[in-house]
């Protein structure tokens, strides 16, 4: 497996429109190469009877029961509001 080069980082960083010093180059290809390291030892895994999961712990609906309630009154929700107009939040025309 190929390392990780202070050009990758460089290349990355520019990408990410970030400017890093020579010492946090140098940090960060050897941090993405310990990853990458990492994922090739995964790699070695044998997954084939293992099945797909998003969580680790068996989960069955968590969410609330959706269930009508009353909401705030409008002149509590406009209080933040920088500005509104007859009950309704007042935005910039986006459209011409």
């Amino acid at each position: 497996m190929s390392r990780i080069t202070i050009q990758d980082v460089e290349h990355v960083a520019k990408l990410a429109r970030l400017e890093l010093q020579d010492d946090e180059k140098e940090k960060f290809a050897e941090q993405l190469d310990a990853i990458l390291q990492y994922i090739q030892k995964l790699e070695e895994l044998n997954t084939d009877d293992v099945e797909p999961t998003s969580h680790v712990i068996p989960l069955v609906n968590v969410m609330r029961e959706d269930e009508p309630r009353p909401s705030l009154p409008i002149d509590k929700v406009l209080l933040n509001a920088p500005d509104h107009e007859d009950g309704h939040f007042k935005v910039p025309a986006v459209l011409e």
